[in-house]
Parts: structure tokens; sequence; C-alpha cells
């Protein structure tokens, strides 16, 4: 997917609590995927690897 946005999970406003989303990965190939938490000014970018 060259740097474009595969797949949004979840979006919008939640109320305080913990969260679980399960990302289903079945179309997508092996490689090296980047996802993003943020929380009000909070934001962090972590590294995935999908390997098949």
């Amino acid at each position: 997917m060259d740097g474009k946005e595969a797949a949004t999970l979840v979006s919008g406003m939640q109320t305080a609590g913990s969260y679980s989303a399960e990302w289903n990965a079945g179309n997508f190939s092996s490689g090296t995927y980047f996802y993003r938490l943020s929380a009000g000014e909070y934001s962090e970018t972590k590294k995935m690897i999908l390997v098949r």
C-alpha cells in the first residue's frame, strides 16, 4: 500500500476506559505496517510486522 492509509479501526470520541480492536489482515500482504494511537493531545506511532 506504499504509504497510504490501509484501514481505520476506531474513529471518533470514546468515553474513558480500556478498549481493544481487531484488525482482519486477511487481504493484506506480508510487510511492515505502522499504526497510530491518539487521545487528546497525545499521539504515538508504532511499527507492526505482518508475516504470513
